[in-house]
């Protein structure tokens, strides 16, 4: 009796030792997701939006004219690709994709030809760092003026972005460990 508890007390330890020295990882597979510029957006609002886009930490050098992604060369071709940017860079976080309402996520990748959007934070440059340049604009789109010298997003507005499937990973995580410690005790202490 006592070898059959020593037993099963061993395999519970074991279990828990396997299980609390792993890393956990979400459970459902975050899908890849873009930020682009929606097509509903005034060109106006898209400007405002790129320029606080990319002296915000995007990389915008690939929708220089020199650039892969300069081609075709429109405001909302480049708003798309500093918004990607961004997004990417800020690790997909809530309210990072949404740039007064000019810009939304998609599960559609949006790179074309030799123009690679980017898809994470590490295939975005991942540093955060500031790039000052903006981009080339088509020469019939000017930059609208600022006012009272403020740039990019409305201050004081937060920007949205429905990311729920983000603690989704966490919960099912959550539930789904306490749930196979009960099947492992279960059928370790179960009677003979």
């Amino acid at each position: 009796m006592a070898k059959v508890l020593s037993d099963k007390l061993f395999s519970v330890f074991f279990a828990i030792h396997i299980l609390g020295s792993a890393v956990f990882l979400p459970a459902v597979v975050v899908e890849a997701t873009w930020c682009v510029a929606r097509s509903d957006a005034s060109i106006q609002a898209l400007q405002t939006a790129l320029d606080y886009a990319c002296a915000s930490g995007a990389d915008c050098t690939p929708i220089q004219s020199s650039g892969l992604c300069f081609l075709p060369n429109t405001i909302q071709a480049h708003a798309s690709y500093a918004f990607n940017s961004y997004f990417q860079r800020k690790a997909m976080a809530p309210g990072s994709c949404d740039f007064s309402g000019t810009a939304s996520a998609s599960k559609s990748d949006p790179s074309y030809g030799s123009c690679m959007y980017p898809s994470s934070l590490s295939t975005a440059g991942g540093t955060g760092t500031t790039t000052s340049t903006t981009p080339a604009a088509n020469p019939s789109f000017q930059t609208p003026p600022s006012s009272g010298g403020t740039t990019g997003l409305n201050p004081g507005t937060p920007p949205l972005l429905d990311n729920s499937k983000a603690s989704l990973g966490f919960m099912v995580t959550v539930t789904l460990l306490p749930l196979c410690l009960l099947l492992v005790f279960s059928f370790t202490f179960r009677p003979m």
